[in-house]
């Protein structure tokens, strides 16, 4: 009985913040904190845009590679049936 409850030392710990550390603390520490969650929001779309990115880089590069190859193997054909033919 003698013991508050956790809805009462929130209550109290709201008035003892609004009392000693003014009333713009609060809003103040609330938009610092939405500036913090927008930024790094920011930060993974930054991150996954440089992770596409890196993955387009290496899919033009398989690509190259591949038209490579092909144009290798088409070149090593054609020699095989003038040799042979």
């Amino acid at each position: 009985m003698g013991t508050f409850s956790i809805w009462h030392w929130l209550i109290v710990l709201a008035v003892v913040l609004v009392l000693f550390g003014g009333g713009g603390k609060i809003p103040k520490l609330m938009r610092d904190m939405g500036q913090g969650i927008n930024a790094f929001k920011k930060g993974l779309k930054e991150e996954d845009k440089e992770k596409a990115k890196a993955a387009g880089d290496e899919g033009e590069r398989a690509i190259e590679e591949d038209s490579t190859t092909a144009a290798a193997s088409s070149s090593v054909k054609e020699k095989d049936k003038a040799a042979s033919g």
